[in-house]
């Protein structure tokens, strides 16, 4: 039997102890380089302030799963087709241009700069893939990508899942504001973050989780835009001629995720209609904000 004192003597031996104090030490120096970093280093603060409009608009967007007990499928693909339609506008729009731009005035031959272009997209989106094949994640509706990952809940897996699905949000955010140019994507994927977290939260409860749990793996997930859109900013901001690169690259990233990700399960239930007129929606209103902003 495991007395208090007992319990007391174990938590606090010397070895765990000194693990405990270099744990804190860590998460403290990594809170004070990234204090430093962000005051020393402007667009790198405007590309995490952005980031975390990011997160708070998905935690936002988490909100009404608190009231609502059911909602169509119809609506749902169309809330994921929609923000389809804003990430396809955002890599053409606020990505790609700005890499082509920024390539031809680098070269003087204008196939080798659309050639980069072209292979950083090609690369990013293979970063994805790669990154998609290793790490253990499941589809709200196809389920376990992996046989081998039984070991690990359901719960974790569809947390990953999310937390991948951010990734090339937080770093397309980074990469735009090293481009100077970071307003109206960051805009565009605050605005889609909102039903999306919206469409997670309520997927996680259709799952069988508790609504506790849905709302804060929702808000949580949101964190990832900002983290990686301060590494984003801070690898690009550094170092000018991986710009056009990296901006290309976050194109591709996001890419892969349309395609692979949110059109597939927009259009896994039979409304691919009003999916597809999510899309274009979305794809029209970020055109607006790009040119707007």
């Amino acid at each position: 039997m495991i007395t208090a004192t007992s319990g007391f003597r174990v938590l606090f031996q010397p070895r765990k102890m000194l693990g405990l104090l270099v744990l804190i030490a860590g998460v403290a120096l990594l809170v004070y380089q990234l204090v430093v970093l962000l005051q020393e280093r402007e667009l790198v603060r405007y590309a995490f302030y952005a980031g975390m409009v990011a997160a708070v608009a998905t935690a936002l967007g988490t909100l009404p799963a608190i009231l609502a007990h059911k909602i169509s499928d119809r609506i749902l693909d169309s809330l994921m087709g929609f923000g389809a339609g804003v990430m396809l506008a955002a890599s053409i729009f606020s990505l790609i241009l700005p890499s082509v731009e920024i390539m031809a005035e680098q070269s003087d031959i204008a196939w080798i700069a659309s050639g980069q272009v072209a292979l950083a997209i090609l690369l990013g989106a293979m970063l994805m893939m790669v990154i998609e094949k290793l790490v253990p994640h499941e589809h709200f509706i196809k389920g376990n990508d992996s046989t081998t990952n039984t070991r690990l809940r359901r719960s974790w897996l569809f947390v990953l899942a999310i937390v991948l699905h951010n990734f090339p949000e937080g770093l397309a955010i980074g990469a735009s504001y090293a481009a100077g140019e970071g307003h109206a994507l960051a805009a565009g994927i605050a605005i889609q973050d909102m039903p999306e977290g919206f469409v997670v939260a309520m997927a996680l409860i259709a799952a069988g989780y508790s609504r506790a749990f849905a709302i804060t793996v929702g808000v949580l997930s949101g964190l990832a835009e900002p983290a990686m859109a301060i590494v984003g900013a801070t690898l690009l901001d550094a170092n000018s001629g991986l710009l056009p690169w990296g901006l290309a690259g976050a194109a591709g990233a996001m890419l892969f995720v349309i395609s692979h990700e949110i059109i597939p399960e927009s259009h896994r239930k039979g409304h691919e209609f009003f999916a597809t007129n999510g899309l274009i929606l979305g794809f029209v209103m970020m055109l607006m904000l790009d040119t707007a902003l």
